[in-house]
């Protein structure tokens, strides 16, 4: 699906993390990228990315800048959104392992995440994984005091697991409708795959 004449726009939620990484990569996959860090900003977007960082401080950020509401009605309208460790978090319908007072969620992808299954920084990792979707070619991964995502629900796809062989595995990458979840953080890669599914996601969604 061609966007050379009329590539897409893609807001970059801004607030804490690997957004400018992200910002980057979605621009050498052809789409138009924009940093967002106010509910106005969403206007016009084609898809949305929510990166990494520390999901409790995202959370705390988007509330006292007015963004949750408006990302919340953003995911669930049904418009192309891509969240990536602390992301996959705050889209997830479920979440586990919070810190007191709870988590910010803002729902959409029906899942179950376990925030902190991975561990702390210093239990951080790099791995191949493999991920039929995206060809034969394993996908180098990187984990950040990444969650795993224990449960999901119907119409959930999964792409791809870490760990044990079959369903006893961890699940790290879904797809479910307009909605992508990585536990793992594609933009610190130089492998454009993840970013040129997105891009073609929110082409669909347009079309």
């Amino acid at each position: 699906m061609s966007n050379t004449h009329n590539p897409p726009t893609i807001g970059v939620l801004a607030l804490q993390g690997a957004f400018r990484e992200h910002v980057n990569m979605l621009e050498r996959a052809g789409a138009r990228a924009v940093e967002v860090r106010k509910p106005e900003q969403l206007e016009g977007l084609d898809g949305l990315v929510i990166p990494g960082g520390e999901s409790t401080a995202m959370g705390l950020i988007a509330e006292r800048w007015g963004l949750v509401e408006p990302l919340r009605a953003w995911v669930h309208s049904g418009k192309p959104t891509w969240g990536t460790c602390a992301g996959m978090i705050m889209v997830a319908e479920r979440a586990f392992g919070q810190k007191e007072g709870g988590q910010t969620l803002l729902g959409g992808l029906d899942v179950t995440v376990n925030r902190n299954h991975f561990g702390r920084q210093l239990q951080s990792f790099e791995t191949d994984l493999a991920v039929p979707a995206l060809g034969d070619e394993p996908v180098h991964a990187v984990f950040i005091r990444a969650p795993g995502i224990t449960a999901v629900g119907e119409g959930v796809e999964v792409l791809a697991r870490f760990g044990a062989d079959g369903d006893d595995a961890i699940i790290v990458a879904v797809r479910q409708g307009p909605i992508l979840a990585t536990a793992f953080h594609p933009e610190l890669t130089d492998d454009l795959r993840w970013h040129r599914l997105f891009v073609e996601m929110t082409l669909r969604w347009r079309a």
